[in-house]
């Protein structure tokens, strides 16, 4: 059985530094958060970080669309 994947791996995959995407631009913002929770594959250990670090996502609903994308990928 294979382990899951990160979310924090599965953001990466939509890293792109010329997209103003907002999913995108949430991606190449985490990569460079040194402190982003990297092995983390559960919702709510990764939203407490973000509303209490992440300062450079402008609202949860972005990170909630990555959420829905990464768990559509997962499935």
């Amino acid at each position: 059985m294979s382990k899951r994947q990160s979310f924090y791996q599965f953001l990466m995959t939509e890293r792109n530094p010329d997209s103003t995407d907002e999913i995108a631009q949430f991606a190449n913002n985490a990569f460079y958060d040194q402190s982003f929770p990297k092995q983390a594959d559960d919702y709510d250990s990764l939203s407490q970080y973000l509303e209490l670090n992440g300062t450079y996502l402008p609202s949860m609903v972005i990170f909630d669309n990555a959420w829905t994308k990464y768990e559509e990928f997962m499935s």
